[in-house]
């Protein structure tokens, strides 16, 4: 058995940094034509440069899920695409707050990064799949979509969403030969991690994990890889959660 995603047109949002960007990578090294959102325009131009002097299969979009304007444009260039194999709706907004510090903004932003944006691009794609009778679709949410934690009401709110999303396409998709299933990190170090936690915290966290150490972005992207590869036939609608057993203790 091989992993070969040759000829196949793979969008991975929030693809130029951590977890996305190894998941771009990994599709992409497997024979992949990968749509790669980011938000800072003169990153996504240099990328764009550089992958077309490189004659790399990679196309870079500057997208910013908070706004619906962005989100809209996007799909009009989506357009362009006869189809989309794959979908995966990586791109992610994590701030902490205690609930009655929460302002309105903030969960606004958050909701419609992490619930609405996968719901709009899944029900964009969807219709092409349906009609390849073919595609995969994995949202990328969190240990946070199983547990909960002081500080995080409404991350943790969204990824419950996510998973929620996932369960309900997965009976709405899975006859079409279109599987959808979540992945859940858990500590994963990225740059994300090291913002949010204090170098004390992972220290801790660590000793939590059952497998002593925290994840890399390795680990996500290889469950990714496979629910997506044509080696799963037949796993939807289940929540992968890929945290060392952090969430078993």
């Amino acid at each position: 058995m091989k992993l070969d995603f040759t000829n196949k047109i793979i969008l991975v949002t929030g693809g130029t940094r951590g977890i996305g960007k190894q998941i771009a990578e990994d599709f992409h090294a497997l024979g992949g034509t990968v749509l790669i959102t980011g938000t800072h325009a003169e990153q996504i131009e240099e990328l764009n440069n550089v992958s077309l002097k490189s004659g790399e299969r990679k196309h870079f979009f500057c997208v910013n899920f908070t706004s619906s304007q962005s989100v809209d444009q996007f799909l009009v260039q989506l357009a362009e695409y006869s189809k989309i194999d794959v979908l995966i709706n990586n791109a992610g907004l994590n701030k902490h707050n205690s609930v009655e510090n929460i302002i309105t903004a903030e969960w606004d932003d958050m909701m419609a990064v992490n619930v609405t944006a996968p719901f709009k691009l899944i029900r964009d794609v969807s219709p092409r799949m349906i009609e390849n009778n073919y595609g995969r679709i994995i949202n990328i949410a969190s240990i946070f979509s199983k547990i909960g934690k002081e500080r995080r009401t409404c991350y943790t709110t969204t990824k419950f969403g996510v998973d929620g999303l996932t369960l309900g396409v997965s009976n709405d998709l899975s006859r079409y030969n279109i599987l959808v299933n979540t992945v859940s990190p858990g500590f994963i170090m990225t740059d994300m991690t090291r913002t949010n936690l204090s170098q004390k915290e992972i220290e801790d966290l660590t000793q939590q994990i059952p497998a002593k150490r925290m994840g890399q972005v390795q680990d996500i992207s290889r469950a990714v890889i496979f629910l997506a590869s044509d080696l799963n036939s037949y796993i939807t609608g289940q929540n992968i959660v890929v945290d060392g057993g952090f969430t078993n203790v």
